[in-house]
């Protein structure tokens, strides 16, 4: 089963609002997910005090872990999120 990280798409006409899920590389955009990581709000005022994005970073990282492909929006999201940023400091010595 080939597993990928997307955005699906909630909200209202013209006010959309995406939920970060994991799901079946065959399912349809908005069909059924595996595991909703977190959310992706466009339009949200950030000088109102809304968020834009909640991201549970350790699932992703897990999901990343065994495999999961991350399509290219939800890629930018993690680089903004820094969920690629290995937790272990890497050593100098050989």
């Amino acid at each position: 089963m080939a597993v990928v990280i997307r955005l699906k798409r909630i909200g209202a006409k013209k006010k959309p609002i995406y939920r970060i899920v994991v799901t079946d590389r065959r399912t349809r955009r908005d069909g059924a997910a595996i595991e909703e990581i977190g959310y992706y709000n466009p339009r949200a005022n950030l000088e109102k005090g809304q968020e834009a994005v909640k991201l549970d970073v350790e699932a992703a990282r897990r999901w990343l872990a065994t495999g999961a492909q991350p399509s290219d929006t939800v890629r930018g999201i993690f680089n903004r999120a820094q969920v690629y940023i290995s937790a272990e400091p890497v050593s100098d010595e050989p």
